[in-house]
Protein backbone atom coordinates (compact mmCIF):
# COMPACT_ATOMS: atom_id res chain seq x y z
CA UNK A 1 0.00 0.00 0.00
CA UNK A 2 1.58 3.06 -1.58
CA UNK A 3 1.49 6.11 1.13
CA UNK A 4 1.80 9.83 0.47
CA UNK A 5 5.09 10.06 1.48
CA UNK A 6 6.74 7.52 -1.15
CA UNK A 7 6.89 9.10 -3.99
CA UNK A 8 5.97 13.10 -3.02
CA UNK A 9 7.27 16.40 -4.94
CA UNK A 10 5.87 18.40 -3.35
CA UNK A 11 8.09 21.97 -3.06
CA UNK A 12 8.17 22.35 0.63
CA UNK A 13 9.82 25.70 1.60
CA UNK A 14 10.67 27.24 5.27
CA UNK A 15 8.35 30.46 4.48
CA UNK A 16 4.41 30.37 2.56
CA UNK A 17 2.29 27.54 1.75
CA UNK A 18 2.66 23.75 0.94
CA UNK A 19 0.97 23.32 -2.66
CA UNK A 20 -1.32 20.21 -3.05
CA UNK A 21 0.84 17.73 -5.68
CA UNK A 22 -1.11 17.26 -8.91
CA UNK A 23 -1.39 13.19 -8.26
CA UNK A 24 -4.43 10.72 -8.73
CA UNK A 25 -5.04 8.55 -6.40
CA UNK A 26 -6.51 7.84 -2.70
CA UNK A 27 -4.17 9.89 -0.88
CA UNK A 28 -5.54 13.15 -2.77
CA UNK A 29 -8.62 12.71 -0.88
CA UNK A 30 -8.72 15.28 1.64
CA UNK A 31 -11.59 13.72 3.43
CA UNK A 32 -10.78 13.91 7.42
CA UNK A 33 -13.06 13.04 9.96
CA UNK A 34 -13.62 16.43 12.16
CA UNK A 35 -14.14 14.28 15.25
CA UNK A 36 -14.60 11.51 17.41
CA UNK A 37 -16.85 10.22 20.38
CA UNK A 38 -15.11 7.69 22.45
CA UNK A 39 -17.48 6.50 25.77
CA UNK A 40 -18.74 10.00 26.60
CA UNK A 41 -15.75 11.98 25.49
CA UNK A 42 -15.89 14.03 22.16
CA UNK A 43 -12.23 14.24 20.46
CA UNK A 44 -12.16 17.02 17.91
CA UNK A 45 -9.79 17.57 15.64
CA UNK A 46 -9.57 13.89 15.14
CA UNK A 47 -6.12 14.02 16.02
CA UNK A 48 -4.10 12.58 18.75
CA UNK A 49 -0.58 13.26 20.46
CA UNK A 50 0.99 9.77 20.98
CA UNK A 51 2.42 8.97 24.15
CA UNK A 52 6.00 8.94 24.35
CA UNK A 53 8.68 8.27 26.35
CA UNK A 54 10.69 11.22 27.58
CA UNK A 55 8.80 13.49 25.54
CA UNK A 56 5.03 13.92 26.39
CA UNK A 57 5.18 15.04 30.15
CA UNK A 58 2.82 18.29 31.05
CA UNK A 59 5.28 20.99 29.23
CA UNK A 60 5.37 19.63 25.82
CA UNK A 61 1.60 18.74 26.16
CA UNK A 62 0.58 22.25 26.45
CA UNK A 63 2.96 23.03 23.82
CA UNK A 64 1.22 21.04 21.54
CA UNK A 65 -2.28 22.28 22.75
CA UNK A 66 -1.68 26.02 22.31
CA UNK A 67 0.02 25.55 18.71
CA UNK A 68 -3.82 24.04 17.82
CA UNK A 69 -4.93 21.12 15.81
CA UNK A 70 -4.43 18.24 18.72
CA UNK A 71 -7.77 16.77 19.79
CA UNK A 72 -6.10 14.32 22.67
CA UNK A 73 -3.27 14.75 24.30
CA UNK A 74 -1.46 11.65 26.16
CA UNK A 75 1.02 11.22 29.39
CA UNK A 76 4.48 9.45 28.92
CA UNK A 77 3.58 5.81 29.30
CA UNK A 78 3.81 5.01 33.04
CA UNK A 79 4.87 1.67 35.20
CA UNK A 80 0.84 0.83 36.70
CA UNK A 81 2.98 -0.51 39.71
CA UNK A 82 5.00 2.92 40.25
CA UNK A 83 2.01 4.88 40.18
CA UNK A 84 0.53 2.52 43.12
CA UNK A 85 4.40 2.37 45.17
CA UNK A 86 5.71 5.54 44.54
CA UNK A 87 4.43 9.43 45.01
CA UNK A 88 7.16 10.77 43.15
CA UNK A 89 6.06 8.36 40.18
CA UNK A 90 2.71 9.97 40.08
CA UNK A 91 4.26 13.58 40.52
CA UNK A 92 6.46 13.13 37.49
CA UNK A 93 4.04 11.46 34.65
CA UNK A 94 0.92 11.95 36.13
CA UNK A 95 0.43 15.74 37.08
CA UNK A 96 -1.87 17.96 34.26
CA UNK A 97 -3.62 21.05 34.26
CA UNK A 98 -6.86 22.04 33.53
CA UNK A 99 -6.32 23.79 29.99
CA UNK A 100 -4.81 20.04 28.70
CA UNK A 101 -8.29 18.48 28.87
CA UNK A 102 -9.38 16.32 27.52
CA UNK A 103 -6.39 14.25 28.33
CA UNK A 104 -5.59 10.28 28.26
CA UNK A 105 -3.31 8.76 31.09
CA UNK A 106 -1.42 5.51 29.80
CA UNK A 107 -0.75 2.66 31.72
CA UNK A 108 1.69 -0.26 31.62
CA UNK A 109 1.69 -3.39 33.12
CA UNK A 110 0.86 -7.05 33.62
CA UNK A 111 -0.96 -7.83 36.68
CA UNK A 112 -4.77 -7.30 36.54
CA UNK A 113 -5.46 -6.21 39.59
CA UNK A 114 -2.50 -3.72 39.85
CA UNK A 115 -3.65 -2.13 36.41
CA UNK A 116 -7.19 -1.88 37.87
CA UNK A 117 -5.98 0.10 40.85
CA UNK A 118 -3.65 2.44 38.89
CA UNK A 119 -6.82 2.96 36.40
CA UNK A 120 -8.67 3.65 39.07
CA UNK A 121 -6.43 6.03 41.13
CA UNK A 122 -6.01 7.85 37.60
CA UNK A 123 -9.72 8.30 37.40
CA UNK A 124 -9.40 10.09 40.88
CA UNK A 125 -6.86 12.35 39.40
CA UNK A 126 -9.08 14.00 37.07
CA UNK A 127 -8.49 12.09 33.65
CA UNK A 128 -10.34 11.57 30.55
CA UNK A 129 -9.28 8.44 29.79
CA UNK A 130 -7.26 5.76 30.70
CA UNK A 131 -5.00 3.71 27.71
CA UNK A 132 -3.49 0.51 28.20
CA UNK A 133 -0.13 0.73 26.88
CA UNK A 134 0.57 -3.17 24.73
CA UNK A 135 2.66 -1.40 21.95
CA UNK A 136 6.41 -0.67 23.86
CA UNK A 137 8.75 -2.45 22.15
CA UNK A 138 11.66 -1.30 25.04
CA UNK A 139 13.42 -4.88 26.29
CA UNK A 140 12.93 -3.78 29.94
CA UNK A 141 9.50 -3.13 29.81
CA UNK A 142 9.02 -6.60 27.33
CA UNK A 143 10.73 -8.72 30.09
CA UNK A 144 7.93 -7.81 32.68
CA UNK A 145 5.44 -8.65 30.19
CA UNK A 146 4.51 -5.46 29.90
CA UNK A 147 3.84 -3.37 26.30
CA UNK A 148 4.44 -5.25 23.52
CA UNK A 149 5.84 -8.49 25.35
CA UNK A 150 1.84 -8.98 26.39
CA UNK A 151 1.10 -9.34 22.58
CA UNK A 152 2.28 -13.59 23.09
CA UNK A 153 -0.13 -13.87 25.31
CA UNK A 154 -3.81 -13.02 24.18
CA UNK A 155 -5.54 -14.68 27.46
CA UNK A 156 -3.90 -12.31 30.10
CA UNK A 157 -4.82 -9.01 28.01
CA UNK A 158 -8.27 -10.36 28.10
CA UNK A 159 -7.88 -10.45 31.68
CA UNK A 160 -6.41 -6.87 32.09
CA UNK A 161 -9.29 -5.52 29.78
CA UNK A 162 -11.57 -7.45 32.29
CA UNK A 163 -10.04 -6.53 35.24
CA UNK A 164 -9.37 -2.21 34.33
CA UNK A 165 -13.20 -1.96 32.47
CA UNK A 166 -15.00 -3.22 36.25
CA UNK A 167 -12.67 -0.75 37.84
CA UNK A 168 -13.51 2.39 36.07
CA UNK A 169 -16.45 4.69 34.82
CA UNK A 170 -14.09 6.90 32.26
CA UNK A 171 -13.47 5.67 28.71
CA UNK A 172 -10.57 2.81 28.35
CA UNK A 173 -8.78 2.52 25.30
CA UNK A 174 -5.81 0.27 24.04
CA UNK A 175 -2.81 1.14 21.92
CA UNK A 176 -0.65 -2.22 20.49
CA UNK A 177 0.70 -2.95 18.05
CA UNK A 178 0.11 -5.44 14.95
CA UNK A 179 1.28 -8.40 16.64
CA UNK A 180 5.00 -9.84 17.90
CA UNK A 181 6.16 -10.53 14.24
CA UNK A 182 5.27 -11.28 10.91
CA UNK A 183 4.09 -14.70 12.03
CA UNK A 184 2.31 -13.49 14.91
CA UNK A 185 -0.09 -11.41 13.58
CA UNK A 186 -3.05 -10.86 16.24
CA UNK A 187 -4.41 -6.97 15.75
CA UNK A 188 -7.55 -8.29 14.43
CA UNK A 189 -8.36 -10.79 17.59
CA UNK A 190 -7.08 -8.25 20.06
CA UNK A 191 -9.32 -5.87 18.48
CA UNK A 192 -12.61 -7.86 18.64
CA UNK A 193 -11.64 -8.75 22.44
CA UNK A 194 -11.29 -5.26 23.42
CA UNK A 195 -14.33 -4.41 21.81
CA UNK A 196 -16.26 -7.32 23.49
CA UNK A 197 -14.64 -6.66 27.07
CA UNK A 198 -16.00 -2.73 26.41
CA UNK A 199 -13.32 -0.61 25.64
CA UNK A 200 -14.55 2.14 23.94
CA UNK A 201 -11.65 2.71 20.98
CA UNK A 202 -8.58 1.06 19.64
CA UNK A 203 -5.16 2.71 18.48
CA UNK A 204 -2.71 0.17 16.30
CA UNK A 205 1.06 1.13 15.28
CA UNK A 206 0.67 -0.27 12.40
CA UNK A 207 4.23 -2.35 12.66
CA UNK A 208 5.29 -5.24 14.75
CA UNK A 209 7.22 -5.67 17.60
CA UNK A 210 10.06 -6.98 15.99
CA UNK A 211 10.29 -4.43 13.80
CA UNK A 212 10.98 -1.87 15.87
CA UNK A 213 10.37 1.49 14.41
CA UNK A 214 12.10 0.26 11.34
CA UNK A 215 10.55 -0.14 7.69
CA UNK A 216 6.58 0.70 6.50
CA UNK A 217 3.97 0.49 8.94
CA UNK A 218 1.39 -2.05 7.47
CA UNK A 219 -1.47 0.72 6.69
CA UNK A 220 -4.02 -2.50 5.83
CA UNK A 221 -3.54 -4.12 9.16
CA UNK A 222 -5.34 -0.61 10.84
CA UNK A 223 -7.91 -1.35 7.81
CA UNK A 224 -8.84 -4.74 8.83
CA UNK A 225 -9.07 -3.86 12.22
CA UNK A 226 -11.35 -0.72 11.47
CA UNK A 227 -13.60 -3.82 9.14
CA UNK A 228 -14.09 -6.05 12.19
CA UNK A 229 -14.80 -3.59 15.23
CA UNK A 230 -17.49 -1.06 15.72
CA UNK A 231 -16.31 1.09 18.39
CA UNK A 232 -13.19 3.85 17.23
CA UNK A 233 -10.28 2.92 15.78
CA UNK A 234 -6.93 5.10 15.33
CA UNK A 235 -4.62 5.04 13.10
CA UNK A 236 -1.05 5.32 14.30
CA UNK A 237 2.41 4.78 11.97
CA UNK A 238 4.04 6.94 9.32
CA UNK A 239 1.99 10.05 9.41
CA UNK A 240 4.61 12.58 8.06
CA UNK A 241 2.41 14.94 6.55
CA UNK A 242 -0.82 16.15 6.58
CA UNK A 243 -0.95 14.39 3.36
CA UNK A 244 -0.11 11.24 5.14
CA UNK A 245 -3.15 11.99 7.48
CA UNK A 246 -5.27 12.43 4.60
CA UNK A 247 -4.17 9.29 2.62
CA UNK A 248 -4.41 6.76 5.95
CA UNK A 249 -7.62 7.91 6.58
CA UNK A 250 -8.45 7.27 3.04
CA UNK A 251 -6.83 4.29 3.02
CA UNK A 252 -7.94 2.53 6.09
CA UNK A 253 -11.09 4.24 7.11
CA UNK A 254 -9.54 5.07 10.77
CA UNK A 255 -11.62 7.14 12.48
CA UNK A 256 -8.81 9.47 13.86
CA UNK A 257 -4.50 9.15 13.68
CA UNK A 258 -2.30 9.34 16.16
CA UNK A 259 1.10 11.19 15.60
CA UNK A 260 4.45 10.04 17.64
CA UNK A 261 8.30 10.92 16.27
CA UNK A 262 6.89 13.54 13.97
CA UNK A 263 5.71 15.93 16.35
CA UNK A 264 8.62 16.94 18.24
CA UNK A 265 10.00 17.75 15.01
CA UNK A 266 7.31 19.36 13.71
CA UNK A 267 5.14 20.51 16.44
CA UNK A 268 2.75 22.22 14.13
CA UNK A 269 1.25 18.94 12.11
CA UNK A 270 -1.74 19.04 13.76
CA UNK A 271 -2.25 22.27 12.75
CA UNK A 272 -1.67 21.58 9.07
CA UNK A 273 -3.58 18.57 8.85
CA UNK A 274 -6.53 21.22 9.77
CA UNK A 275 -5.51 23.65 7.41
CA UNK A 276 -4.51 21.33 4.96
CA UNK A 277 -8.44 19.71 4.99
CA UNK A 278 -9.96 22.85 5.06
CA UNK A 279 -8.23 24.88 2.08
CA UNK A 280 -5.69 22.12 0.11
CA UNK A 281 -2.71 24.04 1.86
CA UNK A 282 -1.03 24.58 4.99
CA UNK A 283 1.40 26.77 6.49
CA UNK A 284 5.05 26.36 6.48
CA UNK A 285 6.84 27.90 9.45
CA UNK A 286 9.44 30.90 8.87
CA UNK A 287 12.62 30.75 10.69
CA UNK A 288 11.10 33.98 13.17
CA UNK A 289 7.98 31.08 13.53
CA UNK A 290 10.51 28.51 14.29
CA UNK A 291 12.76 30.69 16.79
CA UNK A 292 9.40 32.03 18.47
CA UNK A 293 8.85 27.92 18.80
CA UNK A 294 12.47 27.25 20.59
CA UNK A 295 12.34 29.88 22.49
CA UNK A 296 8.44 29.24 23.91
CA UNK A 297 9.37 25.73 24.84
CA UNK A 298 12.37 26.65 26.75
CA UNK A 299 10.69 29.31 28.62
CA UNK A 300 7.53 27.06 29.41
CA UNK A 301 10.44 24.12 30.48
CA UNK A 302 12.49 26.90 32.88
CA UNK A 303 8.78 28.48 34.62
CA UNK A 304 7.38 24.57 35.56
CA UNK A 305 11.12 24.14 37.17
CA UNK A 306 11.28 20.76 36.27
CA UNK A 307 14.97 19.07 37.23
CA UNK A 308 15.45 17.93 33.81
CA UNK A 309 15.15 21.16 32.08
CA UNK A 310 18.47 21.22 30.84
CA UNK A 311 18.87 17.51 29.27
CA UNK A 312 15.16 18.35 27.93
CA UNK A 313 16.55 21.47 26.05
CA UNK A 314 19.10 19.48 25.01
CA UNK A 315 17.14 16.23 23.67
CA UNK A 316 14.72 18.75 21.85
CA UNK A 317 17.25 20.91 20.42
CA UNK A 318 17.85 18.51 17.52
CA UNK A 319 14.23 18.32 16.96
CA UNK A 320 13.60 21.56 17.02
CA UNK A 321 16.72 22.84 14.63
CA UNK A 322 15.84 20.67 11.83
CA UNK A 323 16.34 22.25 8.82
CA UNK A 324 17.25 25.41 10.04
CA UNK A 325 20.28 27.03 8.27
CA UNK A 326 23.22 26.70 10.50
CA UNK A 327 21.41 24.68 12.94
CA UNK A 328 24.62 22.59 13.77
CA UNK A 329 26.23 25.64 15.54
CA UNK A 330 23.40 26.07 17.69
CA UNK A 331 23.08 22.58 18.67
CA UNK A 332 26.90 22.50 19.47
CA UNK A 333 26.31 26.08 21.85
CA UNK A 334 22.98 23.93 23.33
CA UNK A 335 25.53 21.36 23.74
CA UNK A 336 27.98 22.83 25.69
CA UNK A 337 25.85 25.04 27.93
CA UNK A 338 25.68 24.98 31.42
CA UNK A 339 22.33 25.59 32.76
CA UNK A 340 18.79 26.60 30.95
CA UNK A 341 19.55 30.38 30.93
CA UNK A 342 22.50 30.27 29.07
CA UNK A 343 20.58 27.89 26.85
CA UNK A 344 18.07 30.26 26.06
CA UNK A 345 20.53 33.20 25.84
CA UNK A 346 22.28 30.87 23.03
CA UNK A 347 19.50 30.06 21.06
CA UNK A 348 17.80 33.87 21.78
CA UNK A 349 21.23 35.37 19.97
CA UNK A 350 21.57 33.02 16.96
CA UNK A 351 18.31 33.50 15.81
CA UNK A 352 18.33 37.55 16.39
CA UNK A 353 21.66 37.28 14.78
CA UNK A 354 19.93 35.32 11.66
CA UNK A 355 16.68 37.73 11.84
CA UNK A 356 19.25 41.01 11.47
CA UNK A 357 20.99 39.48 8.85
CA UNK A 358 18.03 39.00 6.67
CA UNK A 359 16.52 42.53 6.86
CA UNK A 360 19.89 43.86 6.37
CA UNK A 361 20.46 41.62 3.04
CA UNK A 362 16.36 42.91 1.84
CA UNK A 363 17.28 46.04 2.80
Amino acid sequence: MQKFWDNTDAAVGRTGETPVPTRPGPEQTRVFPTGLQIGNVRIAPATVLAPMAGVTDTVFRRFIKNLGGCGLIMTEFTSADGVLRDQRVRGRYLHFYEDEHPISAQLFGSDPKVMAEAARMVEGLGFDLVDLNLGCPAKKVVKCNGGSGLLRDLPAIGKIFEAVRAAIKIPFTVKFRAGWNDENIICVDLAKMAEDCGLCAVALHARTREQGYSGQARWEWIAAVKQAVKIPVIGNGDIRTPQDACAIVAQTGCDAVMIGRTAPANPWIFRQITQYTAKGSYEEPAEADRYQMIRTYFQMLIEEELPDAVGKMKQFASWFTHGVAGGAALRKGIYESKNAPEILARVEGFFEERLRSSLVSTS
